[in-house]
């Protein structure tokens, strides 16, 4: 006797798999692996909880669940992952953008709507990964022309995507190579109105204390910043100043005990109106300053 495999009865199932592999989140993780491979929203899996699941739909699910119960995170197993309202692709060797990051994108909106709006601004994003910084901003100010640049092809394969996707490809131009290093023969010093980048800034002892799911999956590359966890904010600085106008900003996202840091490494290098942002559990999450 065959019996059917409802939606009802493949997401306790992977629930169950899940939680006998420790995952945090089992219940979750099983509802978003299979409103994705059936293509709909969450509230589906509600509504329709004793609809039959295809045979090829039932592979694939149980595919990922094995997956993830390694710890994969399920970003990388969906390719999917939501950044300023907005859908992603990402895939195993780009780092998985993450909601903190978005007060940082937040502050660069901010601060253009205050000073710059409707006039056009120029923006590097050093490190762009996935294109989340970039392509958000991209989106969300009409009027700006950004520069985009990694040291890893693959990362700027996904944010190449992730513009086209969103449909602002236009308004970003991608450079492959190690910060500033690609455009350092162009004549662009004094023309940005913003420098942001959100570096590598774990340090290098940390690393083997994180999670599987990070430490395992996601780019060393993007996550190593070196023994203090200060290098790229100690390369980027300085350099940065050349390219920003008069006025412009520098913003950097930074770890959660990093703020008076790297505020002395942006005072040291001459900049002013030098702020730290806080995240949502009150931790340093932003750096931003001045010329």
């Amino acid at each position: 006797m065959v019996t059917t495999v409802t939606i009802g009865h493949l997401l306790r199932e992977g629930m169950e798999r899940l939680k006998e592999a420790n995952i945090p989140t089992p219940g979750l993780d099983a509802e978003v692996l299979l409103y994705n491979l059936l293509g709909v929203e969450r509230i589906y899996l509600y509504m329709y909880r004793e609809k039959e699941v295809s045979k090829e739909i039932q592979k694939e699910f149980w595919i990922g669940i094995e997956k993830r119960a390694k710890h994969m995170p399920i970003q990388y197993i969906v390719n999917r992952q939501e950044f300023m309202g907005l859908d992603f692709w990402v895939e195993k060797g780009v780092l998985i953008p993450r909601a903190d990051t978005e007060i940082l994108v937040e502050k660069i909106i901010d601060i253009y709507k205050s000073n710059y709006y409707p006039h056009t601004v120029r923006i590097m994003d050093i490190g762009t990964g996935s294109g989340a910084i970039a392509v958000s901003l991209a989106k969300y100010i009409d009027n700006c022309i950004i520069t985009a640049i990694d040291i890893c092809p693959n990362a700027l394969k996904v944010a190449v995507k992730n513009a086209d996707f969103h449909k602002v490809k236009h308004k970003i131009m991608f450079y492959s190579g190690n910060l500033f290093e690609p455009i350092n023969k162009q004549d662009e010093y004094g023309t940005y109105d913003f420098i942001v980048s959100n570096p590598p800034y774990i340090p290098k002892s940390e690393i083997k204390t994180l999670g599987s799911n990070v430490k395992d999956y996601e780019p060393c590359l993007a996550l190593d910043g070196g023994e203090d966890g200060l290098d790229y904010y100690k390369k980027i600085t300085p350099e940065a100043k050349h390219y920003l106008k008069k006025g412009g900003w520098l913003l950097f996202e930074i770890g959660y005990s990093q703020g008076k840091d790297v505020s002395k490494i942006l005072n040291i290098n001459g900049f002013k109106n030098i702020d730290i942002l806080k995240d949502l559990a009150g931790l340093d999450r932003v750096a931003i300053g001045a010329t």
